[in-house]
């Protein structure tokens, strides 16, 4: 009984533990909510954070979607409505510095109550979305992460500078880059407030509208190569073909009586696949475009680029275009690094340190830096404590750092827009010569003020595999059967090979051979015994009979699977087998006669006779298996080299060096 009491008593306990340790990533975010005044008050519960080991202290941040087209970032925010009947209101929560998984959204229904506030006690709306000062916005929740869900806003708006008019028109939204293997995202749901109704973007792709009386439109075709003569709106919409190109996925709407200064928003639920792009140092893309019907308005596009993340970190090094094809990249290729930080404490921060370490592939003194947030001065044209920005140069690093600055801390009391507390530095940097076909590493630090240093992710430029065509020219390579005839045979052949372009060490390499035809005849048996015949009425005498064979082969050569090693730029080695196949095969039998023919008068003619007796046709009827490991000496990743290969035939147990001649492009 006492045992039986023990068993149930730690199966409960283990329960327990497991209840508050196991499921904790699984519970939802809950949402709470208050109407006072005609102001609805939203406050949450989320799990505890657990923090990342040798990180900041870990934080959430907030993406509220209040039901009738508002949203905030703020972590508390409070949102007017302007109706009472039942709406929908979505938490996007997001752990950052935090080892567990981000706590799932639970839509709530909700119905404000209470009085409605006076119209002059309430503040102006303002979505804050719009700071680029464009038509168009967008922004996301967080960087992807693969497996994970985004959540991305689709601001548009009537500037003031539209004009006083109401537009209608096309949104549409690009993603899912042809760059890459697999589709990065999926989109779940979209949802709109404004009557915006799902439209086909194909007609917009094909034609564009010019600024005329008629408006009549254009095809693009006819426009290809007066680009010179067109106003900035029909170049944009000419352009919008070539930019849809470089996505494989696309969703477009029609908008109607977007009044002047109205701001409209369309929210969209992206998950990204599992299958998405795990290179962490990636840089994806979503591209929006606004496509006013008035051909008077411009249409405008807006480019995220969104890194993928491992774990939700604000801190974090980028580099454009890490994936870099190597046949095209010389000294003079210009990269562009982006490191962005964020100001996650109680107080301002009044000097931040970005410290990278450089790469030796790189030139120092290429450095350009391209743009920064805060936007502050060079600090050799700053006078006594301006903010400004300075730029030391060490032996294997580079330290921006921003001097009497004035960066908000996100849990600054005071503070509701995370914008304002991040930052950036943006550089070009070019290579010293053509580096080797190394990954290209870089990482950053970042001090703010006197703390401990945060260390972001490792920034990594890779190259493309890329492929290299190689033509072959070899001497001795025994492709031939078993016959004995063959086996001393030397034969010059011809082949083709592919492998990666330019490999720095280990690669794979593949070859076909093109000698693949032989034709050998060869005595087989004499008979030398003297018989009498008669042929055609005429008497002969035999003096020999001789049997001879023929075979003709077409045989494929190839070497399916070698392993090569660049010992360095002008020796190289390999290792693999060697395959020959004999796809067609046909042996002939052909007797051969001797024959001496007497007259009457004694004199004596010698003649010959030929005559086939017979063939044997075979498919697939021979197979040979070599080894062989090799060496080249020359410009063994791109360019001529010469290789000395030995080989050893399993079958016949024959050995043979060989040469040849390789020359890769």
């Amino acid at each position: 009984m006492r045992t039986t009491l023990y068993l149930i008593l730690l199966i409960l306990c283990t329960t327990r533990l497991s209840a508050q340790v196991l499921p904790s990533d699984t519970i939802p975010a809950i949402i709470h909510h208050q109407t006072e005044n005609g102001l609805t008050k939203f406050t949450s519960e989320l799990r505890p954070l657990r923090q990342i080991a040798g990180a900041p202290a870990p934080f959430y941040t907030y993406f509220w979607e209040f039901g009738d087209g508002g949203f905030s970032f703020e972590n508390e925010p409070s949102h007017h409505y302007t109706r009472y009947d039942s709406i929908v209101v979505r938490l996007f929560a997001t752990n950052n510095y935090d080892d567990g998984k981000r706590p799932p959204t639970r839509p709530k229904p909700i119905k404000p109550t209470g009085t409605k506030p006076l119209m002059a006690s309430l503040p102006l709306p303002s979505s804050n979305l719009f700071k680029m000062g464009g038509n168009i916005e967008m922004k996301t929740n967080c960087m992807p992460k693969p497996g994970d869900d985004m959540m991305l806003v689709f601001g548009y708006r009537n500037k003031v500078e539209n004009g006083q008019q109401n537009l209608n028109g096309t949104l549409a939204i690009l993603y899912n880059d042809v760059e890459f293997n697999h589709n990065n995202f999926e989109l779940l749901e979209s949802r709109t407030y404004h009557q915006e109704k799902k439209s086909d973007l194909r007609p917009l792709l094909e034609m564009a509208y010019l600024p005329s009386k008629s408006n009549k439109p254009i095809y693009y075709a006819s426009l290809e190569n007066d680009l010179g003569h067109l106003s900035v709106a029909a170049k944009e919409k000419i352009l919008l073909k070539d930019r849809a190109k470089a996505f494989r996925s696309q969703q477009s709407w029609k908008f109607d009586n977007l009044k002047p200064n109205e701001e409209r928003f369309i929210f969209m639920h992206f998950k990204t696949t599992p299958e998405m792009l795990k290179d962490t140092n990636a840089v994806v893309r979503i591209s929006g475009a606004f496509i006013p019907d008035n051909p008077l308005v411009e249409t405008e596009f807006f480019n995220l680029e969104l890194q993928i993340v491992a774990s939700h970190d604000p801190n974090k090094m980028v580099l454009r275009k890490s994936r870099m094809n190597y046949r095209f990249t010389s000294k003079n290729r210009e990269l562009t690094y982006k490191v962005r930080f964020q100001n996650t404490g109680k107080g301002p921060a009044k000097k931040i340190d970005v410290g990278v370490n450089l790469s030796p592939v790189f030139d120092p003194a290429s450095l350009k830096i391209v743009k920064t947030k805060p936007e502050v001065l060079s600090c050799d044209s700053a006078y006594s404590n301006q903010s400004c920005l300075s730029t030391t140069l060490k032996a294997d690093s580079i330290h921006f750092v921003f001097n009497n600055i004035y960066l908000p801390g996100l849990q600054q009391k005071g503070v509701n827009d995370a914008d304002s507390t991040m930052g950036f530095v943006e550089y070009k940097i070019r290579f010293k010569e053509k580096p080797e076909k190394l990954p290209i590493k870089s990482g950053a630090a970042i001090v703010f003020d006197k703390n401990e240093p945060i260390y972001t992710n490792r920034a990594v430029g890779r190259f493309k595999m890329g492929l290299s065509p190689g033509l072959i020219l070899g001497y001795g390579f025994p492709f031939e059967t078993n016959n004995q005839s063959y086996l001393n045979h030397k034969n010059l052949v011809i082949g083709a090979s592919l492998s990666p372009y330019a490999s720095h060490r280990y690669y794979w390499q593949v070859e076909l051979y093109f000698n693949s035809f032989k034709e050998n005849t060869y005595l087989a048996g004499t008979d030398l015994s003297r018989k009498d015949t008669v042929i055609n009425n005429t008497a002969y005498q035999v003096l020999a009979k001789e049997l001879y064979k023929t075979n003709k082969v077409m045989t494929l050569n190839a070497v399916p699977l070698q392993m090569r090693y660049n010992i360095n730029k002008y020796i190289g080695a390999g290792a693999g087998t060697l395959v020959a196949l004999d796809l067609y095969q046909k042996t002939s039998d052909e007797l051969r006669y001797k024959l001496r023919n007497t007259n009457a008068q004694g004199t004596s003619t010698d003649s010959e006779l030929n005559r086939d007796v017979g063939s044997i046709k075979d498919n697939f009827s021979d197979f040979r298996l070599s080894f062989f490991a090799d060496v080249q000496i020359g410009w063994v990743r791109v360019g001529p080299a010469l290789g000395l290969r030995y080989l050893y035939d399993t079958k016949s147990s024959n050995n043979r060096l060989s040469t040849y001649i390789a020359w890769k492009f």
